[in-house]
């Protein structure tokens, strides 16, 4: 065992703070311009077929940035909605993160339930494991999921974030069976001791392209902890797989960038630029490009303030607009879960962007599905999405929640 220890003004509880505490920064600049998209239409009623003892494992590169190639890079590739939007599965309840597995299947985290459930190729879902530990309570429960692939030495295994009794943690589960019988043997802590609370828990996992474990921590409801190094809240984490700080943290220990009120969603792009999805207070939501050790502001600044102390966003939303979660990139288009603004966030071109850098945000189907809690690539290059309309902000139709698909093609 190692190291021991939201959604909005009604997505992540937004409540006042005291002004003397955290001034609001000022606006990100003029409004993006807008992407070419082509009409987009509603569900089919007809489901798809999806085309979906413990090792040390061995420490990658200690940097997260790959060697920047010599090799001109071709131009970013911005994707539009290709099709009519279909459902993949339904029945799902407040679903949180979804992990699509390399050799095919499916698995989709259920934050109240504290169970993973499988998408099975006719749209079906079937329990392949209850989670021990798992104590739901506001915007805590099972949270995040991700795949470290197996090797010679050593079976698949899959990580999963959740809160516990007493804190937000780390487990992960060795991952067996095929496609439609998926099994998940018994988790094995890999990190406990990060601070929880009724909202503001993080919960994101993903696996970097230097092999190291990254984790969202949210503040915890303490603001100021987000500017503490020696607290694990409101952090991006990186860990190795076995969960120890990984080498090359900026700081010796388990933190990678600092000042986050509630990340959300992580994901790298073709060039290795890490981007992270992150709440805001009362009035801006962001997308941060993430530099090692870089401190993003909260709680002194909500948004982009011009301070030289701080890394402004790239991308900031009024929090009725976004509420953001889930992150993915398929392309050159970072796509973006938004709870409160009920759409999908289309955000382009992703590589080479940073802060002060103009992209072009497109909202998609807005109000047409409710809230969306997580984005994914689908196996056929398509994106996938999820509802979240039964995590108890929303308003739950027949069917939900639902697990949606949507094909992409290219811009212009």
């Amino acid at each position: 065992m190692r190291r021991s220890g939201g959604d909005g003004a009604v997505d992540g509880s937004r409540t006042p703070r005291a002004p003397a505490r955290r001034p609001i920064g000022g606006a990100l600049g003029a409004a993006c311009s807008a992407l070419v998209v082509a009409a987009l239409l509603g569900c089919t009623a007809e489901p798809p077929v999806p085309t979906p003892s413990r090792t040390p494992t061995p420490a990658p590169s200690a940097s997260a940035t790959p060697t920047p190639s010599t090799t001109p890079a071709p131009p970013p590739e911005v994707l539009q909605p290709s099709g009519r939007v279909s459902v993949v599965a339904e029945g799902l309840d407040a679903p949180w993160s979804i992990l699509v597995l390399p050799g095919g299947g499916t698995l989709v985290s259920q934050r109240d339930r504290g169970d993973i459930v499988e998408v099975l190729p006719g749209g079906g879902l079937r329990v392949v494991t209850a989670v021990p530990g798992v104590a739901a309570g506001g915007e805590g429960g099972l949270m995040g999921l991700a795949l470290l692939p197996g090797d010679a030495d050593r079976p698949p295994y899959v990580y999963a974030c959740f809160t516990a009794a007493n804190d937000n943690r780390i487990v992960r589960m060795p991952l067996g069976g095929a496609r439609g019988s998926l099994s998940l043997g018994a988790p094995e802590e890999v990190l406990t001791g990060i601070p929880k609370a009724g909202n503001h828990n993080g919960g994101r996992l993903a696996f970097g392209p230097d092999g190291m474990l990254y984790a969202t921590a949210g503040d915890a409801g303490d603001g100021d902890a987000a500017q503490d190094l020696d607290s694990l809240s409101g952090k991006i984490l990186r860990m190795t797989p076995d969960g120890d700080p990984a080498p090359g943290n900026p700081f010796g220990n388990y933190t990678w960038s600092f000042g986050h009120r509630n990340p959300q969603g992580l994901a790298w792009d073709a060039s290795g630029g890490m981007w992270a999805a992150e709440f805001g207070q009362n009035t801006w939501d962001e997308l941060n490009r993430i530099d090692r050790g870089a401190n993003y502001g909260w709680p002194v600044v909500e948004g982009a303030a011009g301070d030289p102390r701080f890394t402004d966003p790239v991308q900031q939303w009024a929090t009725g607009e976004a509420s953001p979660s889930g992150l993915a990139v398929i392309g050159d288009t970072l796509f973006l879960a938004a709870l409160r603004g009920e759409r999908v966030w289309a955000v382009a071109p992703a590589i080479g962007s940073g802060a002060g850098t103009a992209l072009a945000a497109t909202p998609w189907f807005t109000g047409e599905f409710g809230r969306i809690r997580d984005v994914a690539a689908a196996p056929d290059g398509g994106l996938w999405f999820i509802g979240n309309n039964t995590d108890g902000r929303g308003s739950p139709r027949d069917g939900d929640d639902r697990m949606f698909a949507v094909g992409l093609a290219p811009a212009g």
